[in-house]
């Protein structure tokens, strides 16, 4: 049964004990707020409804991303960019409020917070879903069964630019003129595997001589972005440049990393006087490059390891005169 106890001039408590439950409590200011609040709960109980919040009640985001961190995050492929997006929450004021507190409304004002100050949508999209993510897991495995996620009853940020740029004119000629005067000497290699197999920087990167077989022309990438292995066929060009790399002690084919990679590019552009080109955009190139030789959407997809038309389609922009001819 529940009892109300005077603790002060403006507190109550409110305690109620039921048998099968433990005895739970909750201070309020208001005498009508506490005898509502202990109604609730009692009904809650006898119909079986009832899940105990103490547990979510008394974590605040700031120790829930934390323990996110530690049990979740590492297991993802992307763990050291959501690392810095996790910062990003914790310094944020609601990182302070307890996860019952936060709602619909507060998620939505750090939305919109974001957008104000230019924040690209996919970050804003990138940040929401590692909240909805935690509040998904809080309630699956970490007992905190009656938990409601914010950031599904709001609107996502709309409006994400797809990019469809390709190299134009003799832009591929002068990019790796550029690269071959460049610091590294590998880079013009580097563009030239990522316009042949419309393989992705971190995949190229990560090239091992044990999964490259010249004499077949296959590669094989044993973990990509979405969790699975594939054959990519290599080129007759792209053989040409392994077949000539000298070969590492550590088994690998580059000796860059990542974001190095990234960096030569911008130089190589830069030097080669051509604006508005990243290097993810060379995947969207060979990926055009596959339906233009003639692929169907399976045989393009096995390639380039795209698990649906709509994701395909993102990466393919088939130029309007060359399918004029086609058309005749």
């Amino acid at each position: 049964m529940a009892t109300i106890e005077k603790r002060g001039p403006y507190q109550f408590r409110a305690k109620l004990r039921k048998k099968g439950h433990k005895p739970i409590s909750r201070t309020f200011t208001y005498l009508k707020d506490a005898r509502e609040w202990a109604r609730l709960k009692e009904s809650e109980m006898e119909r079986g409804l009832y899940f105990d919040a103490t547990e979510a009640e008394n974590t605040t985001l700031f120790e829930a991303l934390d323990r996110y961190s530690q049990e979740i995050t590492p297991h993802k492929k992307g763990a050291k960019a959501e690392m810095q997006r996790i910062r990003v929450w914790q310094q944020h004021s609601l990182a302070q409020c307890s996860l019952t507190t936060i709602r619909g409304k507060d998620i939505a004002t750090y939305r919109d917070q974001r957008l104000a100050k230019g924040k690209a949508v996919n970050t804003i999209r990138n940040e929401l879903k590692i909240i909805s993510h935690l509040y998904t897991v809080a309630r699956k495995e970490w007992g905190m069964e009656n938990l409601s996620n914010p950031v599904t009853i709001i609107r996502l940020p709309q409006g994400a630019k797809v990019r469809n740029r390709r190299l134009e004119g003799d832009e591929e000629e002068r990019l790796l003129k550029a690269a071959r005067k460049g610091r590294n000497r590998i880079v013009d290699h580097i563009i030239t595997i990522a316009l042949e197999t419309a393989a992705r920087r971190g995949e190229i990167v990560s090239m091992e001589w044990k999964h490259i077989n010249l004499k077949n022309h296959t590669w094989f990438i044993p973990e990509t972005k979405n969790g699975t292995s594939r054959n990519v066929p290599l080129s007759s060009k792209a053989v040409s440049i392994l077949q000539n790399i000298p070969r590492r002690m550590d088994g690998l084919i580059w000796s860059i990393k990542k974001d190095s990679v990234t960096q030569a590019f911008g130089r190589c552009c830069k030097s080669a006087k051509i604006v508005d080109l990243r290097f993810h955009d060379l995947r969207h190139e060979a990926t055009s490059r596959f339906f233009e030789l003639g692929l169907n959407v399976m045989e393009v997809a096995s390639i380039t390891g795209h698990k649906d038309m709509k994701m395909l389609r993102r990466y393919t922009h088939l130029r309007a005169e060359d399918l004029a001819q086609k058309l005749g």
